[in-house]
């Protein structure tokens, strides 16, 4: 099973706001959709502020694992699966049988999924905005960057980005 990540960020590594995503791109919402869903059967691990950002309609994502990460063994996840450790939400992913296990935020668990992750799919978001941040490079020297796509800021996309795939 490959362990990937994928997120979006702005050019201040500000990732999140309020609870939610600090832009629409809806371009970037189908990609995320399609490879965290698939060909095969896949996993997502999030923090549980993550699960709990999702909109209930998509509370578990469908077409997947759910995982979150949390300390609290008190959480309502309905229809997703405890891990209290990396190792743990791992091991749920081989369980299940997962191809893949894509890390889906937040900051914390990017942090701490980093050295496990075979590939890591970037959307660069070409503004600035207030908000949660992650770690602006996330220590990424020790991967290949590959810049796949750049998109210009359209109807259906906010702000002009730039999609990356790095790998080890």
């Amino acid at each position: 099973m490959d362990v990937k990540m994928i997120l979006a960020m702005d050019e201040k590594g500000t990732i999140g706001k309020d609870g939610g995503l600090p832009w629409k791109l809806k371009t970037d919402l189908q990609r995320f959709k399609k490879l965290t869903v698939g060909n095969g059967f896949n996993a997502v691990v999030m923090g549980s502020k993550t699960w709990f950002s999702l909109p209930n309609a998509f509370r578990p994502l469908p077409d997947r694992v759910n995982i979150v990460m949390s300390r609290n063994t008190n959480l309502d996840l309905k229809g997703a699966e405890l891990a209290l450790y990396d190792g743990r939400a791992i091991e749920i992913g081989y369980s299940e049988g997962c191809d893949e296990l894509w890390v889906i935020g937040g900051a914390q668990i990017y942090e701490l999924m980093l050295p496990r992750c075979k590939e890591v799919h970037l959307t660069r978001v070409h503004t600035t905005v207030e908000g949660r941040t992650v770690n602006a490079e996330l220590h990424l020297d020790e991967f290949n960057e590959k810049v796949v796509e750049t998109l210009p800021k359209s109807n259906s996309d906010e702000f002009d980005t730039t999609y990356s795939v790095f790998t080890r």
